[in-house]
């Protein structure tokens, strides 16, 4: 599906104004996008985990700049791995399509019996930083498709659970990634697509995403038959990221500006507005998921999702940051348990967000327009959170039954 023009149109029209120096425009040269350092103001850059070493194995994932294109990954995901790596793929694609999790877990444990896993962990330090995150994307789908999605790979309780050399790759894998939490909708959503033909030139990856038709690259549904809804959901997600990066770029305008400062309700607006924008698109979403096959283990992979707060999109985590949502309502613990499934330099630039834009969150103790504007942006957040929830409950088949809290 592509989406439709509208929104896209809508998140432009929001768009930060650009003469002002504490919101550079995004320059794009070459193959990857820039944004120049603000001369003034926070350098929250510096708190995204920048590469400290020369051997390229964390370079291209610490750099990352949000407001480049917010959590989306730096290029495509890897759609297709080579070598040993097969079969990884072949695994995952295998068990997503199982009929029970017995199933999933009986296709791991041939998968051992076979050395197949041994051999993979052996060559895990040989991946690059992407595909490494490519293959934590794979184990990802085999976790919750057998069940073990709650399982810390490095307890010993979990050798009773679980398969033993899966664990070990699950455990090797983290460590490459430096990310043992990640068995959760952003690996699963936002790693776990491509567009449906490639596009006749280079475009940005949150443009690549807006405007192409995208497919998953491993699919819970069978080759040949339509998307399921679990299918749907995490295009969905990978849509809204996509949507969302005018958010991510508000926010650092945001950061570290005063209260009373003049350009402040205007940012604040123009985040009210595309927080509608992003709402449109979830309805849009909602209405297409709908339509699509169901069935009762896909829904109980969403609802276990839901059950350890795995399901927050990232997008939603920045507005968050900004206007303090979740800071008031489930407490700082609450809030960094549902970051702790983000890589570490995402929770980093969340954390700072914390910091550089509490002066604006003092608005919500004061009166006249401007905390007015405030209150309003933070109302539309509430309301986008709902259509949310609405999408994953549509997803699981449970629109008269409510998730778990933690999926509110």
């Amino acid at each position: 599906m592509t989406t439709g023009t509208t929104t896209a149109e809508a998140l432009e029209t929001a768009a930060p104004a650009r003469r002002r120096p504490a919101a550079p425009p995004v320059q794009r040269t070459g193959r990857s996008a820039t944004v120049p350092r603000q001369g003034s103001g926070p350098d929250l850059r510096s708190a995204t985990g920048a590469a400290t070493g020369d051997d390229g194995t964390r370079g291209d994932a610490r750099t990352h700049d949000p407001r480049a294109h917010g959590f989306l990954p730096e290029r495509p995901p890897v759609r297709t791995m080579i070598g040993t790596w097969t079969l990884l793929d072949a695994l995952a694609r295998t068990v997503a399509l199982a009929p029970s999790a017995a199933d999933a877990v009986a296709a791991v444990e041939r998968s051992g019996r076979a050395g197949e896993l041994t051999a993979l962990r052996q060559r895990v330090s040989r991946l690059s930083p992407r595909n490494a995150e490519a293959a934590a994307m794979r184990i990802a789908v085999i976790a919750v498709a057998c069940g073990w999605s709650g399982l810390d790979p490095q307890a010993p309780a979990a050798r009773r659970s679980a398969d033993g050399g899966f664990l070990d790759l699950w455990s090797a894998i983290a460590h490459r990634i430096d990310h043992d939490q990640f068995v959760a909708l952003p690996a699963l959503s936002l790693h776990n697509w491509a567009p449906e033909r490639k596009p006749r030139r280079h475009l940005p990856i949150d443009q690549l995403a807006r405007t192409e038709q995208l497919v998953p690259i491993v699919r819970w549904a069978p080759e040949g038959e339509p998307l399921c809804r679990l299918d749907r959901l995490m295009l969905a997600v990978t849509r809204l990221e996509a949507h969302g990066i005018w958010l991510f770029r508000l926010a650092e305008t945001l950061a570290g500006r005063a209260p009373d400062d003049s350009s402040t309700p205007t940012a604040l607006r123009r985040l009210v507005r595309i927080q509608h924008a992003l709402r449109a698109q979830l309805y849009e979403e909602t209405a297409e998921l709908a339509d699509a096959p169901a069935t009762v283990r896909q829904s109980e992979v969403i609802a276990t999702l839901a059950g350890q707060g795995a399901l927050e999109p990232p997008v939603l985590q920045a507005a968050d940051a900004v206007l303090g949502i979740g800071g008031r309502r489930m407490g700082e613990g609450g809030r960094q348990l549902f970051r702790r499934h983000l890589p570490a330099h995402h929770r980093a630039w969340l954390s700072a967000m914390d910091r550089h834009c509490a002066p604006v969150r003092t608005l919500a103790h004061r009166g006249g327009p401007d905390a007015a504007v405030y209150r309003e942006a933070q109302e539309s957040l509430i309301a986008l959170r709902r259509t949310y929830t609405a999408l994953i409950q549509a997803a699981a088949g449970l629109s008269a039954t409510p998730l778990p809290a933690a999926a509110a």
